[in-house]
């Protein structure tokens, strides 16, 4: 049995509770976060605290809370040589107090409270400086029915960086496409499908062969019309962005 210690109490740490809890071979023995009240609900489940002098022995010591804190706890930790990880797709492993032993244990997915999510089809990323440490990480990510995945310094940033770009940034877009459609009173929804399409074909095929117009093809016409029917700039501006960097990818 793998003990966790989880401390915070954000989008990450609540999925990864869950996820734990309904592991086998996983027991969450304590659930640290500075503001009790976040994690009050859950008081009959698991020892709760918003002390970090109260925090019990444990195999693992999660640490999913903000990049810029991370330093600042991991150093008031009222132990050392314990396995203290955190969940940071950017965040250094040596934000880690080198008092302790350290890791990153990072699940690279999109997280928000109140969705669902299953968590077997989340990849874990895992950085260590010991053996050990990544022996433990993976088994803790597979028992979660998690694919691991052994990464290094430069990987887990540009996975991070990456990650940004197909879903942070996408969904701005999406967000623009419901404002072009709304402001015309169509159903956003009608897009779906095609949202869907999209990503699954990249599934089989590479982003540069899924391409399709009208920027691949250097359609002047159709984008010419796109962009008069766009009266937001800042709309405008990513529209020309975007098709400029898709005319450059395929040789217009």
């Amino acid at each position: 049995m793998i003990k966790i210690v989880l401390l915070g109490a954000g989008n990450v740490a609540t999925h990864l509770y869950n996820a734990f809890k309904n592991a086998s071979n996983v027991e969450v023995v304590q659930w640290y976060n500075r503001n009790k009240k976040t994690i009050e609900r859950y008081k009959n489940e698991v020892n709760i605290t918003d002390t970090v002098s109260d925090l019990v022995e444990a195999d693992v010591y999660i640490v999913a809370i903000s990049d810029d804190a991370i330093q600042e706890l991991c150093t008031t930790l009222p132990f050392e040589k314990r396995l203290v990880v955190h969940t940071s797709g950017s965040a250094s492993l040596y934000d880690i107090d080198m008092k302790h032993f350290r890791g990153v244990f990072y699940p690279l997915q999109t997280f928000s409270k109140d969705v669902d999510l299953d968590f077997t089809t989340v990849p874990i990323c895992i950085e260590t400086l010991r053996k050990q440490d990544f022996k433990l990480l993976e088994i803790l990510g597979q028992s979660l029915g998690c694919k691991t995945f052994k990464v290094n310094p430069k990987q887990r940033p540009a996975l991070h960086l990456a990650a940004v770009f197909v879903n942070n940034f996408t969904n701005q877009i999406y967000r623009i496409a419901h404002e072009i459609t709304e402001k015309q009173g169509a159903e956003f929804d009608i897009l779906k499908p095609l949202i869907t399409e999209t990503a699954r074909k990249v599934q089989e095929v590479s982003p540069y062969l899924a391409q399709t117009e009208p920027a691949k093809r250097n359609d002047k016409k159709t984008i010419k019309r796109h962009l008069k029917l766009l009266d937001n700039e800042e709309h405008k501006d990513i529209y020309k962005l975007l098709t400029s960097s898709i005319k450059n990818t395929h040789g217009r």
